[in-house]
């Protein structure tokens, strides 16, 4: 008599039992869709962020094209309508002062550079690189010049008029400065006619440093200067005529000293694929 009380009881408990399982069912779905939505939607956010920053980006980089452009307008604006006179002067030594000092304003003018335009595709040389490729220069150093000790790479040098300058360097850099020398002479004459050496080989060590040895001392770095125009040292701006020699520079693997962390921009030197290809051919 008691088995059929318990029938309804029963099919309430299946009931109630199947019901959970459903609402459970479903709150499952319900959590995978609004799971998958959150996941898209956080990717979506990331992706407007990203768009966001490279929008930034470019107009910044307008920004400063634009400030370039001003700058260049204003340059050539200062420049001279009328060559000025010249003044010829005898003797090596006087050919940093062919052209009278208003002729040069525009080339010495100091600009604001775009490091990221320059050094493209190439290497600064580092000591370690430049002692496997050319070996000791000599055995001790000092703050001052001295000469080449080691006779394989003292047998590399030489000592060559090249246009307007004279300058020492080992042969391969020497073949190569006369190559960007002409390109010079033929593009930019005026600045090719100016141009000037602060020195080339010099074997010392890096000033300020006690151990780092200058690149001068391998015959492969140069400084050049403008009219007898030094570019300031680590004030962060460039002559303008520089920024046209080191276009030709770059073309011919030397690395421009202007993208340093404290800028040089008088200063060039070979570029470390370019010491590597010299050696591939057997030129070192």
């Amino acid at each position: 008599m008691r088995g059929p009380n318990l029938v309804g009881p029963i099919i309430i408990a299946i009931g109630l039992v199947i019901s959970g399982l459903g609402f459970a069912v479903v709150g499952a779905l319900l959590q995978v869709e609004d799971g998958g939505a959150l996941v898209r939607l956080n990717r979506a956010e990331v992706e407007l962020r990203a768009a966001r920053a490279d929008q930034a980006e470019a107009e910044a980089a307008l920004a400063q094209a634009k400030a370039e452009v001003t700058a260049l307008r204003a340059a050539l604006a200062a420049a001279p309508t009328e060559p000025a006179s010249t003044v010829i002067r005898s003797g090596p030594s006087d050919v940093d002062e062919i052209f009278e000092h208003d002729d040069t304003v525009a080339m010495t003018e100091e600009m604001i550079l775009t490091t990221s335009r320059f050094n493209g595709g190439i290497t600064q040389p580092r000591n370690r690189v430049m002692r496997e490729v050319l070996g000791q220069p000599r055995a001790q150093y000092g703050t001052d010049c001295q000469s080449v000790t080691n006779p394989s790479l003292k047998a590399l040098m030489e000592t060559r008029q090249i246009g307007p300058i004279r300058v020492t360097m080992i042969k391969p850099a020497l073949d190569s400065l006369e190559r960007i020398m002409r390109k010079l002479q033929d593009q930019e004459p005026d600045i090719y006619a100016s141009i000037g050496t602060a020195g080339a080989l010099c074997v010392r060590l890096i000033r300020g440093s006690r151990s780092s040895i200058s690149n001068h001392s391998w015959g492969t770095a140069i400084d050049l200067k403008l009219q007898g125009r030094l570019d300031g040292f680590g004030d962060g701006s460039t002559q303008f005529g520089l920024l046209l020699i080191a276009e030709l520079f770059n073309e011919e693997g030397w690395f421009w000293g202007a993208t340093y962390s404290r800028e040089d921009s008088m200063h060039f030197e070979v570029g470390v694929e370019t010491l590597q290809k010299w050696a591939s051919e057997g030129l070192l």
